[in-house]
């Protein structure tokens, strides 16, 4: 069995991400030693062992190479999978051990003091939209109008405040953008929380890809009606330009990503006709490598590089 050397970063990822798949690349180029797995490969084929001696001490062993945790220079957290667990278990049973496995694994390697791309505790946070939308609007991000609620006659009431078309988007998991009519507005709103922003009209969108203070922002224009509503339903149409963010709105996203502890952020703003910036949301995991296949913009190069420079939790 292989020992993992110091200043090791540890990638936590499926098996089968492209996105993770360009960091390692730029990491072993830069002869930074990485150790990649997936939550998913615990219990069965991932080993963890660790003992609290002044934080927590010991290793996670795949079988071929073992890693010190106290090796761990950095963590890039990319959307790892949930534990795969025997087949043979019940559903009490496997409600338990990946219960057990989310506290005991991920509670250990998110204890590890170092830099993070990004935290799971940060990300979560940062992931509740109407928290971000409140920061956002707070740091003078500008954000679209907006109400979450369950209640079909509030939905109505913000719609005939805000006077123009209202869009419907999910709060949690990816959903298209949606153009809805207040008519619409019927008792099953009342069955789960629901975000109703006002429409904003836009000359084109963009991207920012935030890595700590690098920023790579890139103009999305939208070539079809759908792609117009929500560039993500039509990406066939869409064309690319890179652009420059304005200073003071730099400012202000930098002042978000510091209130969030964020060392990356895929932020999505709408530029109007007057060329004004409106804050739209940020995935703190979100997707970044098409955009640099799509504009040669080196991404995946400043994850590597400030993976292998490493930091403290939180510094920035």
């Amino acid at each position: 069995m292989t020992a993992v050397a110091d200043g090791t970063v540890l990638v936590l990822t499926n098996r089968f991400d492209a996105t993770a798949d360009s960091v390692v690349a730029r990491l072993n180029d830069r002869g930074v030693p990485v150790f990649r797995c997936d939550t998913a490969e615990f219990p069965q084929e991932l080993t963890l062992s660790a003992t609290l001696e002044g934080g927590w001490s010991g290793s996670l062993d795949n079988g071929l190479r073992r890693l010190d945790l106290s090796a761990v220079r950095a963590v890039y957290y990319r959307r790892p999978e949930e534990f795969r667990l025997p087949d043979e278990m019940s559903a009490a049973e496997r409600q338990f051990a990946a219960a057990q496995s989310r506290a005991g694994f991920l509670g250990v390697v998110a204890s590890l003091p170092c830099l993070w791309i990004n935290h799971p505790a940060r990300e979560q946070q940062t992931n509740y939209k109407p928290w971000q939308l409140r920061a956002a609007e707070e740091l003078g991000l500008n954000p679209p109008r907006s109400i979450v609620t369950n209640d079909p006659v509030a939905a109505g009431k913000f719609a005939a405040d805000v006077g123009t078309p209202v869009i419907t988007k999910s709060l949690g998991s990816p959903v298209d953008t949606v153009v809805v009519e207040p008519a619409e507005f019927d008792d099953s709103v009342r069955l789960c929380a629901h975000l109703f922003q006002e429409w904003v009209d836009k000359a084109h969108e963009v991207r920012l890809t935030v890595v700590n203070s690098r920023f790579f922002a890139v103009e999305i224009h939208a070539g079809s009606d759908a792609a117009r509503v929500d560039w993500r339903t039509d990406y066939g149409s869409l064309t690319y330009r890179p652009t420059v963010v304005p200073e003071a709105l730099r400012l202000r996203v930098k002042a978000f990503m510091r209130q969030f502890q964020l060392a990356f952020g895929a932020f999505d703003f709408i530029v109007t006709p007057e060329g004004a910036w409106r804050f739209l949301e940020v995935n703190a995991n979100g997707q970044w490598h098409w955009i640099e296949q799509e504009t040669g913009m080196p991404i995946a190069r400043s994850i590597a590089e400030l993976l292998e420079k490493g930091a403290t939790n939180g510094s920035r």
